[in-house]
C-alpha cells in the first residue's frame, strides 16, 4: 500500500467517535483548569496522552511511491480511529483544518477534532469527511491544453498521474509538490532563479520550480471559478520572464488539469 501508519487504525461511526471525543474533551478541560493556558503545546500533548488510556501519541503516516517518501505525524490517535490535533494558538486557521483533514483522508477515517489550549477557555472544533480513498482515486484528467515542449514533461506527467492513482486527490498540495520536486532531482536541481524584467530592465530574480530544460512548473488546487483569473496573472508573469512556457497542474478532488501556458510572444 502506498500509505501506511505505525498504529492500528479502524474507521469509527459518528456515534463511536462522539463517545471517544466526549471522554477526551473531559480530560482536556480538566488539564486546562489545572495547568492554565500558557504552556507549550508539547506539555498539553504529554498530559492528555497520559490521561487517555487508549491513545497513541505521535503515530507516523508514511507515503511511499517508487523511491519517494514523505511522513506526517499525528498528535493523538485514540481508539484506533479518532484523530486529535492539539494547538496552542490565538485562533484556528484554515491551515489547521486542512492539516487535520489531510490526516483523515490519508488514514481513510471520517472524524477528527482540533483542540486549542491557548485560549481563555478550551476551543475545539470537529473536522469530518465522508470521502473514502476509493472516492479520491476516481478522478478525470483534462490535458487538452498540455504541450510536452521539453524532454522531461511527458514522463513527469505520467508519473504524477500514477502517484495520484495510488494516493488519491484532495490531499495536502505540499505532498504533490514535494513529489514533483523530488522527481526533478530535489530542491537544488528543481528550483531556478528566474530573472524578472520590466520595460526590458532586470528588476530581480524569483525562484521557480522548473524542468531540467527550464520550463516552469506550478501546482495548484484552485476551484474552477478562480482558474481564469489565475491563468491571466500567470500569463502576465511569463511576459516578464524569459521562460518559454509554464506547465500548470491543477489538482482538485474530481479533476486533474494539465495546461501549458505560453507567453504572448509565443502565441503569435
Amino acid at each position: 500500500m502506498p500509505i501506511s501508519v505505525d498504529a492500528h487504525v479502524c474507521r469509527l461511526s459518528q456515534d463511536e467517535f462522539g463517545k471517544i471525543a466526549f471522554d477526551v474533551m473531559g480530560h482536556a478541560f480538566d488539564i486546562h483548569r489545572e495547568l492554565g493556558r500558557f504552556f507549550d503545546e508539547a506539555i498539553y500533548h504529554a498530559e492528555l496522552a497520559h490521561r487517555c488510556p487508549d491513545a497513541r501519541s505521535k503515530a507516523t503516516i508514511t507515503i511511499a511511491f517508487e523511491d519517494f517518501r514523505k511522513q506526517y505525524c499525528i498528535d493523538l490517535l485514540v481508539g484506533g480511529g479518532a484523530v486529535f490535533e492539539l494547538k496552542t494558538v490565538d485562533v484556528f486557521h484554515d491551515r489547521h483544518r486542512s492539516q487535520l483533514l489531510n490526516y483523515l483522508l490519508l488514514l481513510d477515517l471520517g472524524h477528527g477534532k482540533l483542540v486549542n489550549f491557548r485560549t481563555a477557555e478550551v476551543r475545539h472544533e470537529f473536522v469530518n469527511t465522508t470521502l473514502t480513498r476509493s472516492d479520491r482515486t476516481t478522478f478525470s484528467i483534462d490535458h487538452t491544453r498540455w504541450q510536452p515542449c521539453d524532454s522531461s514533461s511527458a514522463g513527469l506527467k505520467q508519473r504524477l498521474i500514477a502517484f495520484l492513482n495510488d494516493v488519491g486527490t484532495g490531499l495536502d498540495l505540499e505532498l504533490y509538490q514535494d513529489a514533483v520536486m523530488y522527481w526533478l532531482g530535489g530542491p537544488t536541481c528543481a528550483f531556478r532563479a528566474v530573472e524578472v524584467k520590466s520595460g526590458g530592465q532586470p528588476i530581480g530574480k524569483q525562484d521557480l520550480l522548473c524542468t531540467p530544460d527550464g520550463v516552469g512548473i506550478k501546482l495548484t488546487a484552485i476551484k474552477p471559478n478562480a482558474q481564469r483569473a489565475f491563468e491571466e496573472h500567470y500569463r502576465r508573469f511569463l511576459r516578464h520572464t524569459a521562460l518559454e512556457a509554464l506547465h500548470w497542474i491543477n489538482i482538485t478532488r474530481q479533476t486533474v488539469t494539465f495546461k501549458t501556458l505560453l507567453p504572448p510572444k509565443s502565441t503569435g
